[in-house]
């Protein structure tokens, strides 16, 4: 029994001592074994799992800490944030105060720029709870500067009109508008004619864009029935009206039976053949622009009232400079304003009162209708002889020679209103070079006779 089992032991050894000489002979070659390659990616996604484990372990761990910190970081940065509102609030609350006149809609972009300067960009605060930037967008009034006007009608002479556009229509040389609208006017005719008349008075704007219009039996712009009519100069262009005939009723080279406002920045000169230069049956407001008119009567007469606010005014009138059957109004602007040679007409004449407030004025004519309210003293010469037309007056004021001015008609007296004339300022009037004495200025009227 025992005998057996010896020999059953040894037997083992020998089958053990054989594998293990065969397993240490390796082939030159290798060969591709399959499961050792399927064990060894098995291993190696293994491995990528657990690598990928750990890191997402780590992660885990540092977006933990990260998120603890930007609540803490967030949590500063939105209580600095609320004190910057604040801080914000009540600088738009001053500037709202300061800038009452302001629209609502300009309000609200200003408060929201404030908002954005304000604004905590520190590294402290984290990327995430930056608010997002607001684009810079211009408000409602910015946006109509910088786009191009639009008209509902482009009237063009060339002799004879023509029309691109709606509510106006040609008929030869003479273009008549019949609704409310924005229409603008070039090109040159000899003998034509703007006819506005709106069934609805509605308000009519009418832009002169280097246009030279003559009318020879009646106004070359003729407001017959409109709410309001604005008469526009085209920037930098020049403009050229001239009328004829004998029309004792629409009599003036621009004629108007509703209120007249004119403004631009543009030059216009006025030749009236026929009477005035611009009238109108109710106002006459002058806002800017550069003029220069010459007429057989006053250069402008208004029934109501005349408003100079700013823009730049040469008057030749052959009766009155300007006329208002009412009051006028002088704000700004800078004038010289010329009567005619009849003894009882005026460079200025207003029935209700004339009322100053700023601007430059320097009128020549026989009489002259003084200031009824001013903020300053004016000044007032009077020759008793009179002067000679052609002759030369230069207002000279404190040693400097503010103005002169030559009159094409005979003249008695000048009008000097300026923002510059003070309580004991000399004043000295100049005749074609040569000095007409010396005065003082005192308070209100200064009426400086010479004989």
């Amino acid at each position: 029994m025992n005998y057996k089992r010896i020999i059953a032991m040894g037997m083992a050894v020998l089958v053990m001592a054989a594998a293990a000489s065969c397993s240490k002979e390796e082939p030159t070659e290798p060969v591709a074994d399959t499961s050792v390659v399927t064990d060894t990616a098995e291993k190696t996604e293994a491995a990528a799992e657990a690598d990928k484990s750990d890191e997402k372990e780590e992660t885990t761990e540092k977006s933990e800490k990260t998120e603890e910190s930007k609540t803490e970081k967030t949590t500063s940065a939105d209580k600095k944030s609320n004190k910057d509102k604040k801080t914000t609030t009540a600088k738009t609350s001053d500037k709202k105060n300061d800038d009452s006149d302001e629209s609502s809609e300009n309000s609200d972009f200003e408060e929201e720029s404030s908002g954005s300067e304000d604004e905590d960009t520190s590294k402290e605060q984290p990327q995430a709870t930056k608010a997002p930037e607001k684009p810079n967008t211009p408000t409602a009034t910015t946006v109509v500067t910088e786009l191009a006007k639009t008209f509902d009608a482009e009237i063009i002479f060339n002799e004879t009109a023509s029309v691109d556009g709606t509510n106006a229509e040609a008929n030869g040389s003479v273009v008549k508008i019949t609704a409310g609208g924005d229409y603008i006017v070039k090109g040159s005719t000899s003998n034509g004619q703007i006819y506005i008349s709106t069934a609805t008075e509605e308000k009519v704007e009418l832009t002169l864009d280097n246009v030279d219009i003559s009318c020879g039996g009646g106004p070359a712009i003729f407001v017959n029935e409109a709410k309001r009519c604005v008469l526009k100069l085209a920037d930098g262009s020049v403009n050229y009206l001239s009328d004829g005939g004998n029309d004792k009723i629409n009599d003036g080279v621009i004629f108007s039976n509703d209120t007249l406002r004119i403004k631009g920045d543009g030059y216009l000169e006025i030749n009236a053949g026929n009477a005035h230069g611009i009238a109108s049956d109710d106002d006459v407001i002058i806002e800017s622009g550069e003029y220069v008119i010459n007429s057989i009567k006053s250069g402008i007469i208004a029934n109501d009232n005349i408003t100079v606010n700013d823009g730049e005014l040469t008057i030749f009138g052959g009766t009155n400079g300007m006329k208002s059957k009412g009051s006028m109004n002088i704000n700004g602007g800078t004038a010289w304003i010329c009567g005619g040679s009849k003894e009882e007409k005026s460079s200025l004449y207003a029935a209700a009162g004339l009322y100053y407030t700023g601007g430059y004025v320097y009128a020549a004519g026989n009489k002259v209708t003084p200031p009824s309210e001013t903020p300053n003293p004016y000044i007032v010469v009077n020759w008793t002889n009179g002067l000679p037309a052609e002759s030369t007056v230069g207002f000279v004021l404190g040693g400097t020679e503010f103005a002169s001015l030559t009159p094409k008609s005979s003249f008695r007296c000048v009008l000097m209103l300026a923002p510059d004339i003070l309580i004991g300022d000399g004043f000295t009037p100049i005749v074609d070079g040569n000095s007409n004495g010396d005065f003082t200025v005192a308070e209100g009227q200064n009426l400086f006779v010479i004989e």
